[in-house]
């Protein structure tokens, strides 16, 4: 594990000054950490286009997707917790799930997103949770189970929080969580957020309109009616507004698929137990098993269903695809380690773990950037840390 040298850091700092000089970056904040100790840690600009208040280490944010990574973590440790192996289907923890043809599918499949249920063909509300579930009850799957990767990007919040609920009989996965890992490390990120934090929350805002295309495949298939792309992104019905993402009730319902708050150095300090051999403070908080589970990835596809790109996951997070003919990563969006995991969120903000050099690192801002993975304001400062470290 080589250290993170003090001119790598250097390379970051001048990457997220760049970012507000000329990629209209608003407020941002960027946390890396080695072997359990933050090395970095900066803030700036502003919470809002008013300018009225600064943004600054303790400045909260919605992290859209970047929540999964953080509620697959809550699912998979609640899963081994009860015994369960990967490999065993979700009925044995949630019985009503074996409707519409489901029983065999398997923890592993829902967690690598090759479960098929990444839309919903009953028009139910996504503030009805209990609706939601009843539907995902019923629902056949969409294609059959562990053929196909397709992107679960609204309901894998849903499927997961109810398997955390049935295994540890709290009200919800982001309890679980906040028990679990939350109010134990002091992390600063929550997937239901208290009233008594609302006031460091930072205003979301969306990308700008740009002459180039963005993700020409993904947005052709998004304004296709009918296809998977449409059914992930528009089922269940609600909160699809970048504006949704402002309102306190969206914060404290808590939706583990996108509706994170946190601060950089929350997410990184997770991330940076996570890369540590799962260990914090002397403690063994996750255990090899699920940290191999994590690590390990279970599918790679070369046109994902929903994302329409090369896209691999392990048990619920992303990794980076893998070239079968090189051995090479297609892209470094969590650096040039093979080992490394984590997940971006919409928008641009981006977490992940990287055990092989022991790095954690999180970038969270709340001037969203367009294109469904981070661009080159979360990018360069990847590419800035590991600059000085041996591919």
């Amino acid at each position: 594990m080589s250290p993170i040298s003090t001119s790598s850091l250097a390379a970051v700092e001048r990457a997220f000054d760049e970012n507000f000089r000329s990629r209209a970056e608003l407020g941002a904040s960027v946390s890396i950490w080695q072997h359990g100790r933050e090395v970095l840690s900066l803030a700036s600009g502003y919470t809002n286009r008013e300018r009225s208040q600064p943004w600054t280490r303790d400045t909260l944010v919605p992290v859209w997707s970047a929540t999964k990574g953080p509620a697959a973590l809550a699912t998979v440790f609640a899963w081994m917790e009860a015994r369960l192996r990967p490999e065993m289907p979700i009925s044995d923890a949630w019985l009503e799930f074996v409707g519409g043809g489901k029983a065999d599918i398997t923890f592993s499949q829902l967690m690598s997103h090759t479960a098929g249920l990444y839309g919903l063909t009953e028009r139910v509300p996504i503030f009805d949770f209990d609706g939601v579930i009843r539907a995902l009850e019923h629902q056949p799957p969409l294609h059959e189970p562990g053929a196909h990767q397709g992107y679960h990007a609204r309901t894998f919040g849903f499927l997961a929080d109810e398997i955390v609920r049935r295994l540890s009989g709290l009200e919800s996965l982001g309890e679980f969580f906040h028990e679990v890992f939350g109010a134990p490390m002091d992390l600063d990120f929550w997937i239901g957020l208290p009233q008594r934090e609302w006031g460091r929350v930072a205003t979301l805002y969306p990308g700008k309109f740009s002459l180039e295309p963005q993700d020409p495949q993904f947005q052709k298939a998004l304004a296709t009616p009918g296809s998977p792309t449409a059914q992930a992104f528009a089922t269940p019905v609600g909160l699809h507004a970048v504006a949704d993402m402002n309102q306190p009730e969206t914060w404290q319902r808590g939706y583990p698929a996108m509706g994170g708050v946190g601060s950089a150095a929350g997410l990184a300090k997770l991330y940076a137990m996570l890369a540590n051999g799962g260990r914090w403070e002397g403690e063994q908080v996750v255990s090899e098993a699920i940290l191999k589970l994590l690590e390990t990835s279970l599918s790679q596809s070369a046109d994902d269903l929903v994302l329409r790109l090369p896209c691999a996951f392990s048990h619920g997070m992303m990794k980076d695809p893998i070239d079968p003919e090189t051995g090479s990563k297609f892209r470094q969006l969590f650096g040039p380690s093979l080992r490394a995991y984590g997940h971006p969120g919409a928008g641009g903000s981006l977490a992940f773990a990287d055990p092989e050099n022991g790095i954690a690192f999180a970038y969270v801002m709340n001037q969203m950037e367009l294109g469904i993975l981070p661009g080159r304001k979360a990018l360069s400062l990847v590419e800035a840390l590991y600059s000085d470290l041996p591919n």
